[in-house]
C-alpha cells in the first residue's frame, strides 16, 4: 500500500480526513485461508489528528480464499474486518504503528495484520462438513463410504474358530 502524507493533520489535533484504500497487499496467508494475489483489499480509512499522533479507524473488505479443513475443498468467501490503531510519532515501548520521517502514514502493517488475525485457523466449507474418509480418503458429504470396516488384527487368529453349542 503506497504510504499517506498526513502532515496537515499531525499540526492539527482535532482535524480529520478520510482516506480510500484499493490496493493488493501481498502475502496475506495462513496454511488454509489466503487473500489471492492481485485480489485487492478495498475500504475506507479515518485519519483523526490527536495529540500522540494520528488515529486511523475504518473497514477493510475483499475475498478470502480457504481449503476446508476437513474436506479439503476449497472455497472463497467475502470478509469485513474492522481496523482501528494508533500511529505515533515518537515510538514508545508499547506502540506498534510508528508515522515515518517526513511524516508519512504507512497502513499496510496495520492493515495486514488486522486480516491475518481475521483468518479462520480451521474454516469451513460449511457447518454440517463431514470431512474426509480416514481409511480411504474418499469425500464422505458425497454420500457413505464403502470401505470395509476396519479388523483388529488382534483378534485375526480367533475369526476361524467355529463352536459347537
Amino acid at each position: 500500500m503506497r504510504a499517506i502524507d498526513v502532515r496537515d493533520l499531525v499540526e492539527h489535533p482535532g482535524t480529520s480526513r478520510t482516506v480510500r484504500v484499493d490496493e493488493a497487499v501481498p502475502g496475506l496467508a495462513t496454511e488454509l485461508a489466503e487473500v489471492p494475489a492481485g485480489s485487492p483489499l478495498r475500504g475506507d480509512l479515518v485519519l483523526e489528528s490527536v495529540v500522540e499522533g494520528i488515529y486511523v479507524s475504518g473497514h477493510v473488505t475483499g475475498v478470502m480464499a480457504f481449503r476446508c479443513a476437513r474436506c479439503l475443498r476449497p472455497f472463497e468467501r467475502p470478509f469485513d474486518v474492522p481496523v482501528a490503531d494508533l500511529f505515533v510519532r515518537e515510538p514508545g515501548p508499547e506502540d506498534d504503528y510508528v508515522l515515518g520521517p517526513d511524516l508519512l502514514l504507512d497502513p499496510e502493517p496495520m492493515v495486514r495484520d488486522a486480516v491475518i488475525l481475521s483468518m479462520p485457523f480451521s474454516p469451513l466449507c460449511r457447518p454440517g462438513c463431514l470431512g474426509l474418509c480416514e481409511r480411504c480418503g474418499g469425500d464422505r458429504n458425497l454420500g457413505e463410504c464403502s470401505c470395509p470396516e476396519p479388523t483388529d488384527p488382534r483378534w485375526g487368529p480367533l475369526q476361524g474358530l467355529a463352536f459347537d453349542l
